[in-house]
């Protein structure tokens, strides 16, 4: 009775440690932390992208061309 007791107190200890081990274990990444990065990181350069492209299209794009067509029109007092 004392092997069958001493047995199964080694068997315990061992689960006991492996699960220790990989709850301590923090070496790995997993796949939803990686999964959540990427869709941070494709909305913020979605919202970048849109604002790039309102801002051009709103003050960059028709002060150049206004500008341009001055320079054109130009008739040198």
């Amino acid at each position: 009775m004392k092997k069958l007791m001493s047995a199964i107190k080694n068997k315990l200890g061992k689960a006991a440690s492996s699960a220790r081990t990989a709850l301590v274990n923090t070496n790995a990444e997993g796949y939803v932390d990686s999964g959540v990065k990427i869709i941070i990181a494709v909305v913020l350069g979605g919202l970048l992208l849109s604002g790039l492209y309102t801002l051009f299209n709103t003050t960059i794009i028709p002060n150049v061309t206004s500008e341009i067509s001055e320079m054109f029109n130009f008739t040198g007092n």
